[in-house]
Order: C-alpha cells, then sequence, then structure tokens
C-alpha cells in the first residue's frame, strides 16, 4: 500500500463523510453484499481516475469488497475532497490525490496510480487511457478492458477509436440511461448552481444566466436556474438541441448576443474556446463565469488574463480581472469543473446509479474481456435494467408488468385496428 495525500489525519472525517455517502446510496450497498460472495475481482487490479470525492470512495470500497486491488487518482486538480483520499489511504488503499496540485503533480499521481499493472482501468475524461497509450505503453500488456462515465471522455475515446489508435476495449458508462439521464440531467443541474451560489452567494432570481450547451449538462443548470427565478439564455450549435431548447421556454441566441445580456454565464459543451476575448469584450461590469466540462477550456482563460490591467482573489474559488475599460469579470474556480471545485459535485443519491452502472461494467469486463474488442463499448442492457430497478425499489416505486398478451402483441406485426 502506498498513498500521496495532503494530511493522513485528515481521514477521521472523511470517514464520516464516506459513512453519509454511503446511506444515500442503497443500490451500491447491495452490489457490495453481491460482491463479497462472488468475488468478481478475485487477484485483479484496477486504476481509478476519478474525482476523489466521498461518492467516489463507496464505489472503490465496493470494488475492493469484491477482490479488487484498486489504485486511485484524481482526475481533475481541484475536485479532490483531501479528507476523503486520506480516509481511503489510512483504510490500506493506494491514492494519490491532492486537492491543488500542479499539473506536473497531477500526472505524477496518474503515473503511480498505473504502477499497480490495472487489469481494468476506470476514467473521468481519459486521461489515464491516454496517457496509457502515449507514454505507459507497457501497461497494454496487462489492461483487458476499461470504461469512461463522462462526456468529454467518450468524445477523447471515439476519436481515438475512429484514428485506430484505442488499443483495448472501453465500455462508455456516460452513454447508457441510468447514468447520463440522471447524473448528467439532474446532479449537474443541481451541483452547477449549488456552486455558484456557494462560491458568490448571489440572488439568481432575475439574473441573466446564459447556458453554452444544450445537452444533458446544459439543460440540467437551464431547469436548475429557471427554477430559482433566473432569465436564462441558452446558446447552442447544435439546430435539434436549439430547438429543444426554444420549445422547452428558453430564449435561444448566439454567444455574441448572449454575451451583451448575460450576468452569469455558464459553459457546458466538451469542446474548447467557447467564450473568448471577442464575447469578454461586450459583456456587462461584473459578469460571473464559470465552467462545468470536464476541462478548463471552455472558457478561454489566457484571454482573459491578456485583457485584463489588474486581478485579485476574493476567496480560493472566486477571482476579480479588471479589464482596462473598468469592467469587472469574475471566473470562478479557474474555469475548471464549478461543481466539483467549488461545492461537492453531484449528490450522493444520483451518483448512487451511475457508480452501480461502474461497479457492474468492472465486473461483466472482468467475466467477458476475453471475448471484447479494441473499441468504444455500449453498456449492457441488462445492467442499465438492473439498477433502474434497484434504484426504484430502494425509492419505494413500483411499476407494472406486462401480462404475456401484452407481450405477445409488442412483438407481432399482424393485429392493427
Amino acid at each position: 500500500m502506498s498513498y500521496k495525500v495532503k494530511d493522513i489525519k485528515l481521514a477521521a472525517q472523511g470517514s464520516l463523510r464516506i459513512q453519509w455517502a454511503e446511506n444515500e446510496m442503497p443500490v451500491l450497498k447491495i452490489i457490495k453484499e453481491e460482491f463479497k460472495k462472488a468475488q468478481p475481482f478475485e487477484n485483479v487490479n484496477i486504476a481509478a481516475c476519478l474525482h476523489v470525492t466521498k461518492e467516489t470512495a463507496v464505489l472503490m470500497k465496493v470494488l475492493q469488497a469484491g477482490g479488487a486491488r484498486v489504485s486511485l487518482c484524481g482526475s481533475n486538480p481541484l475536485s479532490t475532497q483531501d479528507d476523503v483520499a486520506a480516509a481511503l489511504a489510512k483504510e490500506g488503499m493506494d491514492v494519490f490525490a491532492i486537492k491543488g496540485v500542479s499539473n506536473k503533480e497531477y500526472y505524477e499521481c496518474l503515473n503511480k496510480a498505473l504502477d499497480i499493472k490495472p487489469n481494468i482501468t476506470i476514467d473521468d475524461g481519459a486521461d489515464l487511457i491516454s496517457l496509457i497509450h502515449n507514454e505507459r505503453r507497457e501497461v497494454l500488456k496487462t489492461v483487458w478492458g476499461g470504461q469512461e462515465e463522462t462526456t468529454t471522455g467518450v468524445i477523447r475515446l471515439k476519436a481515438m477509436a475512429k484514428d485506430g489508435a484505442l488499443k483495448y476495449p472501453v465500455v462508455a458508462v456516460n452513454d447508457t440511461p441510468t447514468k447520463h439521464m440522471f447524473d448528467n440531467y439532474y446532479g449537474t443541474g443541481q451541483s452547477t448552481i449549488d456552486a455558484i451560489l456557494r462560491a458568490t452567494n448571489i440572488l439568481l432570481a432575475g439574473k441573466k444566466v446564459a447556458v453554452a450547451g444544450y445537452g444533458y449538462c446544459g439543460s440540467g443548470a437551464a431547469l436548475r436556474a429557471r427554477g430559482l427565478g433566473a432569465h436564462v439564455i441558452v446558446t447552442e450549435v447544435d439546430p435539434v438541441r436549439a430547438l429543444k431548447a426554444v420549445m422547452d421556454g428558453f430564449y435561444v441566441a448566439t454567444m455574441q448576443e448572449a454575451a451583451k445580456l448575460g450576468d452569469v454565464f455558464i459553459t457546458a459543451t466538451g469542446d474548447k474556446d467557447v467564450i473568448t476575448k471577442k464575447h469578454m469584450a461586450l459583456m456587462k461590469d461584473r459578469a460571473i463565469l464559470c465552467n462545468t466540462g470536464h476541462f478548463n477550456v471552455e472558457i478561454n482563460v489566457d484571454d482573459l488574463k491578456k485583457m485584463a490591467k489588474a486581478r485579485k482573489s476574493f476567496n480560493e474559488n472566486v477571482e476579480e480581472y479588471v479589464l482596462p475599460s473598468g469592467r469587472r469579470i469574475y471566473l470562478l474556480s479557474e474555469g475548471r469543473l464549478v461543481n466539483l471545485a467549488a461545492a461537492e459535485g453531484h449528490p450522493s443519491s444520483v451518483m448512487d446509479m451511475s457508480f452501480a452502472d461502474q461497479a457492474l461494467t468492472a465486473a461483466f469486463i472482468a467475466k467477458n474481456y476475453k471475448k471484447l474488442s479494441p473499441g468504444v463499448l455500449n453498456v449492457p442492457e441488462e445492467i442499465d435494467v438492473k439498477v433502474a430497478k434497484l434504484k426504484l425499489q430502494s425509492m419505494g416505486a413500483k411499476i407494472d408488468i406486462l401480462t404475456p398478451e401484452q407481450k405477445k402483441y409488442l412483438s407481432s406485426w399482424q393485429e392493427g385496428t
């Protein structure tokens, strides 16, 4: 066992937070008991590059209960919860994560996580997979398969697969319904607004909030902002998503137009340079910028730094940039993933489903890796169905069951009007 954490003395507090998350994650609790009996990861090494939060800790303990040796590193320099990392290290897990690490230290942690020569990789942003393919190719000899849990990572992996660069099978957990329809929509929506309020304590009611991107993450943030009384503007490049936003009752505009109107800007596209100097030059005094996409490329922070004649930090998550005109722009969490940098990320209850998908997908890989080919794969439908059923059960919800006659009708074509 080895670790690199901020302070091992934080372990007691971290353990309490993990216990709190466990109480909100009943599906993972059931899977943990199944894994204890079945031991699907006996003699299996798993390297995970994830946001090191109390919810992630619950997943790691579930994998351990199934027999795995787990090595965990952070997937974002600002998303690690130091007390949680300390608690896992204290319990004997290999953990390499400290909040606020430099870019160099970040990759040192990733390399440490790979030193166990994993059979399975779990990624949030595909940094681990990218590192293996670019610098740690010896790890390809031991890896059976991997999994990716965020939109940005899946985009990178599909690009790798298209170029023929992806050398092992990776399951796109992000793309499965019980992940993106709930985690991305409800989780990102709530946690993004939570982060903005924690960092600034502004009143959203009456504000103009511009949301860039109307996928599951952006539409969730738009919904929650409107729920707090904000006037929401949506920017998009996809005509179908833009049309959906219009029919959901939002004002749809270009970023060039939104830049003149917005009080708060939220980027959620997965692409770079969504907000650049040409937009910042049009923004009103005291505009607030934040990003809820995985990488800190959506807001061009270099442009902002070059434009500013002065900078001042109000707290660890709010920095003021004063432009030559005297107008001020506030950047939250360095343009990094705001919901994890300025808040605690998604609520445990919604991560219960996402991490149940992760746990069951890892077991699927361990059992079936010899049958899988390199590329980006879908989560098996039976995993989705199981997770949904267990979540409904934990919430006390019941659903109907098709009768034999109904099943026959749905599978036939002869019967009509």
